[in-house]
């Protein structure tokens, strides 16, 4: 058997979930046809067939994590087999204990879903079994761009000396229709323009802050596999609300290129989309700040003559890394976001 192992798939990743196979044993496959489709850390990628040849073997099934360079297909041919087992495998981990514990109830430890510590069966979980009753809780392994934004986020809580500002600005004189994000994001140009400190990326190691010219604006997209950032490239340039149109589809269609998900220089949240007024937005190194926009609504506003009228109010919030940046530098910053707001 030749054995085709999965490729280096880019970015630095080491490990892929397959989501579908498009071909089966006995398979007759024609070089660079898909055989599999995978899912990374960043998006859903077909491997191409290596050669033409037949197919013998499927190393794994959907749902199984494989490791690049670990076995993923064997083609018909004199090849040793190595009969490598890929993914997670259906045996359960258990203690001799555990495991004489199983055999005395009568229980097939392939059946029993353990709960214990690294996912190691626990008597609990065989006792369970033989009575028949459901594991405690449902568990979801996270996968993809969940786990991704699980370990970016462990990073950032981690790492980040996060500290967040709040404010609002009364935006009661936009017309009718206005664009709300495209709207946002030119007032975070302006911002960046009139203070870059924030528009940075921090170097850890070095202790060293890079204030940017370019800004790419990172936009927090919200999509059922979960949180995905898509980069708006050289946003200082010039954009059109079809540009971010297209970048937010194509971010929940999982069809951006790698190098639309990495390098933004700032991020912005709309949450207020979705619900909330106000929130403390996680800064993900290497970036300095992210800008949060709560849900836009009618509000009291006292004018300056003292009477009291009803405006619309968008509420917003600013967290940076105080690390890289003053609270002067951060003040500055909202204070020149919410001015082109109001303008």
């Amino acid at each position: 058997m030749k054995i085709f192992n999965l490729p280096d798939l880019g970015e630095g990743l080491q490990e892929a979930e397959i989501v579908e196979w498009h071909v089966k044993p006995g398979d007759a496959i024609a070089a660079d046809a898909p055989m599999v489709s995978v899912e990374t850390e960043k998006a859903i990628v077909e491997v191409p067939a290596p050669h033409d040849g037949r197919i013998e073997k499927l190393f794994g099934k959907p749902g199984d994590l494989v490791r690049v360079g670990a076995p993923l297909v064997g083609f018909e041919g004199e090849a040793p087999d190595t009969g490598t087992v890929v993914g997670v495998l259906s045996e359960v981990r258990a203690t001799p204990a555990v495991r004489a514990l199983a055999r005395n109830l009568n229980v097939d430890l392939a059946t029993v879903k353990p709960t214990g510590p690294g996912g190691v069966a626990s008597t609990e979980d065989v006792k369970r079994a033989a009575r028949g009753e459901p594991a405690a809780g449902a568990e979801e392994p996270l996968r993809g761009m969940r786990r991704t934004m699980a370990r970016a986020m462990a990073l950032a809580h981690q790492e980040v000396a996060a500290v967040t500002l709040v404010d609002d600005a009364d935006v009661d004189h936009w017309p009718q229709g206005t664009p709300l994000l495209a709207r946002l994001v030119r007032a975070l140009l302006a911002a960046s323009r009139a203070e870059p400190g924030l528009n940075a990326w921090y170097d850890a190691k070095a202790g060293s802050r890079r204030t940017l010219e370019e800004v790419h604006v990172g936009i927090a997209v919200d999509t059922p596999e979960g949180l995905l950032v898509p980069v708006l490239r050289d946003a200082h340039k010039g954009f059109s609300e079809e540009d971010l149109r297209n970048l937010i589809q194509k971010a929940r269609d999982r069809s951006l290129p790698p190098e639309l998900l990495r390098g933004a220089t700032i991020t912005l949240s709309n949450y207020g989309a979705i619900a909330g007024r106000y929130a403390s937005p996680l800064v993900v190194p290497p970036s300095v700040a992210i800008v949060g926009a709560g849900r836009l609504e009618r509000r009291p506003v006292v004018a300056a003559d003292g009477s009291i009228a009803a405006h619309r109010v968008l509420p917003l919030s600013l967290t940076f890394d105080h690390r890289a940046a003053t609270g002067g530098e951060a003040g500055r910053f909202l204070n020149a976001l919410i001015a082109d707001l109001r303008a």
